[in-house]
């Protein structure tokens, strides 16, 4: 009985992606994760949480928000659409990094890693709905969109480099203090979720359950962790500048201060002005952005050595080339 290829390998058979296309396609899921994680947010803000009242469908009798639903049923199942639109752009990634040539196996594993936290965020979506918002369904909601933001940075981050392994650019101490500032960058995002869980925008109209804490005094707390983070950062600074750390590290913690700058200034607004809707989407906007540069100040401390680049368009052979020579079992079962 012959072997049967999976789809995966007949198209990386017939299509050979460059590495600028596999680095844009991991660009492209780490924007994905960002407007999922605001969209995510706005839904919150508009009050329109419940703008479907239950999950797969939108109503018990109706896949799609009927008119009666209004503008906050648009909102929801809007929503709900553009994880179709995150599935199709990870799908793109898995495709391109399967078929890039030599395989990488690590690259393809990202990709199925994301593809997972899509389906499992999915699912927390739903169940967020079906237990009326509850605050702490709603956290993990966003925790796992959070997760998803992080594998995709790293995705971006190993489709830029080679498959060496890790060497250090900068002393034990310095890689230390940027694991620190990783965690209490972490630990300032979960406070966040529970934040969101005491304050007064739940997601709807209606008299929603709130997690049973002092709202100020949790406010505090994130505000306390953002002195801390900050605290990190400086310490990191003058902790790279004293090692002759490279240059890109230094760029992307000026980058980092940058956006915990802004983040800051966002978050006084929003505090002074009683929360209005509009700011705190740029606050959650400002969260994930921290998060992204906190990752990428860490990633950038070691070097797996350069990318493999297209240096031959005889590298692989054609489809139709590659289909009329036998192929050793080896290939095939790969």
């Amino acid at each position: 009985m012959p072997n049967t290829l999976n789809p995966l390998e007949l198209i990386a058979r017939r299509w050979q992606p460059s590495a600028a296309f596999v680095r844009r396609a991991a660009l492209a899921t780490v924007v994905m994760a960002v407007i999922i994680v605001v969209t995510g947010g706005a839904v919150r803000l508009s009050q329109s949480g419940l703008g479907c009242s239950t999950w797969p469908k939108c109503t018990p009798d109706s896949l799609t928000p009927t008119a009666a639903m209004g503008i906050n049923g648009l909102i929801e199942f809007g929503n709900r659409m553009l994880t179709y639109v995150l599935c199709a752009v990870v799908g793109l990634f898995i495709i391109a990094a399967r078929a890039r040539h030599p395989r990488r196996r690590s690259l393809t594993r990202l990709g199925w890693a994301q593809f997972w936290l899509v389906m499992s965020n999915a699912v927390i979506g739903g169940i967020t709905v079906l237990t009326g918002l509850n605050p702490y369904i709603v956290s993990s909601h966003f925790l796992a969109a959070t997760a998803l933001l992080t594998v995709a940075v790293l995705s971006w981050k190993r489709a830029s480099e080679g498959d060496e392994e890790p060497r250090d650019l900068v002393p034990r101490p310095a890689r230390q203090l940027a694991g620190l500032l990783v965690a209490a960058t972490g630990s300032l995002t979960v406070i966040g979720t529970v934040v969101t869980g005491t304050g007064p925008h739940a997601g709807d109209a209606k008299k929603v359950h709130r997690i049973p804490l002092d709202w100020q005094e949790v406010t505090q707390l994130h505000v306390d962790f953002v002195y801390i983070v900050v605290g990190l950062s400086v310490a990191l600074w003058f902790t790279l500048r004293a090692v002759k750390a490279p240059a890109a590290p230094r760029r992307m913690l000026l980058e980092l201060f940058a956006c915990i700058a802004l983040q800051g200034v966002i978050g006084y607004i929003q505090y002074f002005m009683g929360l209005p809707e509009i700011v705190i989407g740029l606050h959650m906007l400002g969260s994930a952005l921290v998060w992204i540069c906190v990752l990428r100040v860490c990633l950038s401390l070691r070097d797996r050595g350069p990318l493999q680049e297209d240096d031959s368009s005889g590298s692989a052979l054609s489809g139709e080339q590659e289909a009329a020579e036998p192929q050793p079992a080896s290939a095939l079962s790969r």
